[in-house]
């Protein structure tokens, strides 16, 4: 799907037309440069790839550099890649948050946030074996049984255990554009979006 790599700001409310208070995420989208054009008789696909905010040079590999001045455009930060673009574009174009129009539905893609190693109440949402009274101190949030100790006298995989907990990649689908301010580069969107303010995020159609 075609899309554009964004910045995520923070969130905000706003009315909508008969008057209901709109939670929204506001989203820097772009913009974005093409740093690379695949197709199907150099790459067997047709994609683009874009890059999104600037880079010091000498953050970069020789490769990264050689890359980036091939594409004639100065260096990106985050390179990602979207197949579905129609149009023509060529290396060293730009695309805006204009790419998309108010009440548009897209995804968006980003990484949740850390929450380190967490037990299986807060993790699956477990209840826990048990009372907190009649002598139980400390099974309150207890997992309970993993398997049988006689046969298959094993835990299967996928056993809901313990464990670490977020900073995995999270996909948010058919969340609405509520709003484009173009001269910002900004883009609002109704509900929340996986990540911390300042992470990266991709937004596609």
């Amino acid at each position: 799907m075609p899309g554009l790599i964004g910045k995520k700001i923070g969130m905000t409310s706003v009315f909508s037309a008969d008057g209901k208070n709109v939670p929204c995420t506001v989203i820097e989208v772009g913009p974005c440069v093409v740093t690379q054009v695949k197709t199907v008789e150099t790459d067997g696909y047709n994609a683009l790839q874009l890059g999104f905010g600037a880079q010091k040079e000498k953050h970069l590999t020789q490769p990264e550099i050689g890359h980036f001045k091939k594409a004639g455009v100065a260096p990106q930060r985050h390179l990602a890649e979207f197949k579905g673009f129609e149009g023509d574009y060529k290396m060293g174009d730009t695309i805006s948050v204009d790419f998309f129009s108010e009440s548009d539905f897209v995804d968006v893609v980003g990484t949740s946030k850390g929450k380190g190693y967490q037990g299986v109440v807060k993790r699956h949402g477990f209840g826990g074996v048990g009372q907190s009274t009649h002598g139980q101190h400390n099974r309150l949030r207890a997992p309970g049984a993993v398997g049988a100790c006689s046969y298959p006298a094993k835990v299967f995989k996928g056993m809901r255990m313990a464990g670490q907990m977020g900073n995995e990649r999270v996909t948010v689908q058919n969340l609405q554009v509520v709003k484009i301010i173009p001269e910002h580069n900004l883009m609002m969107i109704k509900g929340s979006i996986p990540g911390a303010k300042g992470s990266i995020v991709m937004i596609e159609k």
